[in-house]
């Protein structure tokens, strides 16, 4: 395991805090994934946790900014944002079918009775936070999932 150093702005518990009852837990639990996964990447040394459009964000030296929050105008969901020019939910999509629901080239979606997949989730947020390791690579260097 790595010795990971989290880097927290205290802003970011305030916007946890502010989520509705039930989305908060779910997005502490989404939050905890990338903890985790950081921690477990010798890779990353230091991990970001900031607010980027009001959302709270993570972000590595060597990989693409992940955001994550719940949203008013669509308010039965909360979602795992992704940067949109990357090649990283394309590449989700390509691996893991339909194990999650997608918004375009730029998020996983969740509904808050969703069981989440937690070990496709920490393969799709270790890629994310590798990514400009992976970028070259087929896959991001993953291998497709048989179906």
């Amino acid at each position: 395991m790595s010795q990971l150093q989290l880097k927290i702005n205290p802003k970011v518990a305030e916007v946890f805090d502010n989520y509705p009852d039930g989305y908060q837990e779910k997005l502490r639990t989404l939050r905890q994934l990338v903890l985790t996964t950081a921690e477990a990447l010798p890779e990353v040394k230091v991990l970001e946790e900031t607010l980027k459009w009001g959302e709270p964000s993570y972000l590595a030296k060597k990989g693409s900014t992940i955001r994550m929050d719940w949203k008013k105008k669509k308010p039965d969901q909360y979602a795992l944002y992704f940067k949109c020019t990357s090649k990283l939910v394309e590449t989700f999509r390509a691996i893991y079918g339909d194990t999650f629901t997608y918004e375009n080239n730029r998020a996983l979606l969740f509904k808050l009775e969703d069981d989440l997949p937690v070990a496709a989730l920490k393969h799709c947020i270790s890629m994310a936070l590798n990514y400009h390791n992976l970028k070259h690579l087929p896959l991001l260097g993953a291998e497709m999932k048989l179906i």
